[in-house]
């Protein structure tokens, strides 16, 4: 009698990190990978993006060896949109397959790259449906949506991300962690209007509709936007943590977020190895002073703060 293959086991932990194209999900993947090998996690990437091509670090499971986009477009005529449709619902249909491509790293923490098309996680279903069949194999995961920090630097785009980040939480029904990406280099797109905790933890929305009024191409717009911004309001769900991935301190402020929304609780060890790892954070590798720059330029009671509150 044929002998069927054990059964996945119990409780495995990870993160399904998504957010648009350039975002830095596959970045972030490779820096959070190397931070939590050295407290001693076993971690296994897996990309499930079939768009992605030239990875950085190598992958445990690659959807690659299922379907690219490169042979969806080319056999279908798809354009890269509705070619990246298809093959997520082709890897639906195929859910067998990555769960025996997992099977070998049952013991592993999972970090789970995944496409940057945006209607995958407001609209379409078959990545909300791949990540409730990981659910129902015991996999206890955590949704962390990068975005651009840049974004913080425009008002109308900010409401944008904001908007479409509540519809990703709503839409894929995991745990969720929202992370400004490339928190050190913001002030290269332009000054920011407020103090940053005022976009990360999304404080009155009222005072960028002041600036969108100042704005004649968004004036006309200005009822939409109220409605937007009381829409985000209401819910009161959408916040954000700033990350550097050069930075140790910021990794271990959105590592402790996941663990903490995902239920994963570590030991003794781990906790002696985070506590030796951050003592050593010192040298050329150490770029919290440059976060830390940021957040305290754009404080409360500092001078672009104070103006910006005056001219409203």
């Amino acid at each position: 009698m044929q002998m069927t293959p054990d059964p996945l086991p119990s409780w495995h932990f990870g993160q399904v990190v998504i957010g648009p194209p350039g975002s830095g999900k596959t970045t972030y993947c490779q820096a959070m990978q190397e931070f939590l090998e050295k407290l001693g996690r076993k971690v296994v990437v897996v990309n499930l993006d079939p768009a992605n091509e030239g990875l950085p670090c190598a992958c445990a499971v690659d959807v690659a060896e299922l379907v690219t986009l490169d042979d969806v477009m080319e056999g279908l005529k798809l354009g890269p949109n509705g070619g990246l449709l298809y093959c997520m619902e082709y890897l639906e249909t195929n859910l067998d397959w990555l769960e025996e491509k997992l099977r070998p790293h049952c013991n592993c923490y999972f970090l789970f790259d995944c496409p940057g098309q945006v209607e995958l996680y407001t609209h379409q279903s078959s990545v909300k449906n791949i990540f409730a069949k990981l659910v129902k194999w015991n996999f206890r995961l955590t949704a962390v949506h990068l975005v651009d920090s840049h974004y913080c630097t425009d008002p109308a785009k900010f409401i944008s991300v904001l908007c479409t980040s509540l519809s990703t939480m709503l839409h894929v029904e995991l745990p969720h962690i929202n992370v400004l990406s490339k928190v050190d280099l913001i002030e290269q797109y332009g000054k920011l209007a407020f103090n940053l905790d005022f976009y990360t933890e999304v404080l009155d929305l009222s005072y960028l509709l002041e600036h969108l009024a100042a704005d004649p191409f968004f004036k006309k717009f200005l009822r939409l936007n109220e409605k937007l911004a009381e829409v985000i309001q209401d819910y009161s769900l959408v916040s954000f943590l700033p990350l550097n991935v050069q930075d140790k301190n910021s990794m271990m402020q959105v590592m402790k977020a996941v663990d903490k929304a995902n239920g994963y609780c570590f030991g003794d060890l781990e906790e002696r190895n985070l506590q030796a790892l951050m003592s050593t954070v010192v040298g050329p590798d150490f770029h919290f002073d440059i976060t830390l720059g940021v957040q305290e330029k754009y404080a409360p009671g500092s001078k672009t703060f104070e103006e910006e509150v005056m001219d409203l």
